[in-house]
């Protein structure tokens, strides 16, 4: 579904070095890594945003360095939602349909199934600016998710909600995951997140993609102590994942 071949990128501060990374179509792939280390830069590259310096990006097969980024059908959820404060939640999920010139009443049709979905039908009529921080973050993922994208990109979406809302949202996101069979790649620095979402994890230092494996592969068994110490843990024996029961949920 993504391939990520020899991909380099040099942006002044920091830069990418050779990622080489294959992502499966409907898999939930996570990025982890320090601030800084890139993990944002790739979904852009991904979405188009900004053009490697060298290697190529493939996605469902096909060499998009020439695609731009409204014609990759690919869905970009940021940390700080992006919503234009002057439009109600309505206009904002329906906005990219209205780009696509679809007829209205199907639009008013794919924007209140997505809002039944998520929940959140009594907010249509509201602005960005009265809303709380996590009905913000749903309406950035209808408005997302109502354009049927098979590729779906997250930037750290839960980092400014608290500790339970954020646990909330995981459930709902892994039950939209399912539901949809899309293709996610999703960046958090919250280790629990990681392990309790992801089907894969990838691992950036430095700009180098250090280690891709399960959940349970990256924090038992990392591979030189550089990793260890970003994880916070030992390189000898065995350690449990940050979220006891990840693997059963």
């Amino acid at each position: 579904m993504i391939k990520l071949v020899d991909l380099s990128i040099n942006l002044g501060d920091f830069s990418l070095s050779k990622i080489n990374l294959e992502i499966l179509e409907g898999e939930f792939f996570t990025i982890i890594g320090p601030t800084g280390s890139g993990k944002t830069v790739i979904l852009e590259i991904i979405a188009g945003l900004y053009k490697p310096d060298s290697g190529k990006v493939f996605l469902r097969g096909t060499n998009v360095e020439n695609v731009p980024p409204e014609n990759r059908e690919i869905g970009f959820v940021y940390q700080d939602y992006v919503l234009f404060p002057h439009l109600n939640a309505y206009k904002n999920i329906s906005f990219g349909l209205h780009l696509k010139k679809v007829e209205t009443e199907k639009i008013k049709k794919n924007v209140m199934n997505m809002a039944e979905m998520l929940g959140i039908e009594h907010l249509l009529k509201r602005y960005p600016g009265t809303l709380s921080g996590g009905e913000q973050q749903r309406v950035a993922l209808a408005r997302a998710l109502v354009m049927k994208p098979d590729i779906l990109l997250l930037d750290e979406p839960f980092s400014a909600l608290d500790p339970n809302t954020k646990k909330s949202f995981w459930q709902e996101l892994k039950k939209i995951h399912t539901d949809s069979g899309c293709t996610v790649v999703h960046v958090t620095h919250d280790f629990e997140e990681a392990c309790f979402l992801a089907d894969r994890i990838g691992l950036i230092l430095n700009g180098k993609l250090k280690q891709v494996g399960k959940p349970d592969n990256i924090f038992n068994k990392p591979k030189d102590e550089e990793i260890a110490k970003f994880l916070d843990i030992k390189t000898t024996g065995s350690v449990e994942t940050p979220f006891t029961g990840a693997e059963s949920a």
